[in-house]
């Protein structure tokens, strides 16, 4: 009965999560920084609060330095995935960047049996097809926003790389600790490439204006820490295809905001109510699997 409860909750905190999530494309539109100092702001903040937040818990922090690396390295692929999300926002229009990350399902169903030398799983296969048909419905790809495309589909490539191998460290520590290092390995490692990215792509200011610094912290705060520390802690209760499938809900969450806020000149027709559909179809029928599973 209490497992079924935490079972519950999990899912709960899920979705939740995933709301926040639907916020990042926001954010991605309204500042004005370019997809690379975004994305290295938003670890490099996002760093400085979880170590606030270790200090507060008093969470113990003495692990080897190749532990510290190996959680540190996994936090780069995230911080990929972000730059290439946030470049195809910045190339295309928000709608188009969270249709794209829904490719996560699938990349993770075919992944993770060869990562971690499993099986692969027919329903986790069909399900990720259930998604991206529903998703093709909702949107409909534009010729011009060819670049955007191409950047949104290889971003949740990264992003089921991190989650699987997340996965696999929740087992042995703090949920904090790891994003608390995953933070600071996004940092130094997209650090390290920055000026050559800015010698590529050149702007006028490397530094946020003070309303960009505000959107940013939030970013950090809610969407970056408040999602990620969840997902990791809920990694100890679902699976990573679980989760990056309800990920997919995503995508509606954040379209609704931008036709809301942004007035992306996109009217929902039946075909948008016929794809979401088929995209809760897919999270609600690998929710009743997990708990049949379990």
């Amino acid at each position: 009965m209490e497992r079924q409860f935490f079972m519950k909750n999990s899912y709960l905190l899920l979705h939740l999560s995933v709301i926040l999530l639907g916020f990042s494309g926001v954010f991605g539109k309204l500042i004005s920084l370019n997809e690379g100092l975004l994305t290295w702001y938003r670890v490099f903040f996002s760093a400085i609060i979880l170590f606030f937040i270790i200090k507060l818990f008093k969470i113990n922090t003495t692990i080897s330095l190749k532990e510290k690396f190996k959680i540190a390295k996994v936090g780069i692929f995230i911080t990929f995935s972000w730059v290439l999300f946030y470049g195809s926002i910045k190339y295309s229009n928000i709608s188009i960047g969270v249709v794209c990350y829904c490719m996560a399902s699938f990349f993770t169903a075919i992944l993770e049996p060869i990562i971690n030398k499993k099986k692969f799983k027919l329903s986790e296969l069909l399900l990720s097809l259930l998604t991206l048909f529903g998703i093709s419905l909702i949107f409909s790809f534009d010729a011009s926003y060819r670049l955007g495309i191409v950047l949104g589909i290889i971003s949740p490539l990264f992003a089921s790389l991190y989650t699987i191998y997340n996965e696999k460290l929740t087992i042995y520590y703090d949920t904090k600790l790891i994003n608390y290092y995953q933070m600071i390995g996004g940092t130094i490692g997209l650090g390290i490439l920055l000026p050559a990215y800015l010698y590529l792509f050149p702007v006028e200011n490397i530094f946020p204006t003070r309303k960009d610094t505000f959107y940013l912290i939030i970013l950090a705060l809610f969407c970056t820490v408040g999602v990620y520390v969840s997902i990791t802690e809920i990694l100890k209760k679902l699976s990573a295809f679980t989760i990056n499938l309800s990920l997919n809900l995503e995508p509606i969450y954040a379209i609704i905001l931008a036709f809301w806020l942004f007035d992306e000149g996109k009217q929902v027709n039946i075909s948008f109510y016929i794809g979401l559909f088929f995209v809760i179809l897919s999270v609600v029928l690998q929710t009743f699997i997990s708990l049949r599973n379990k």
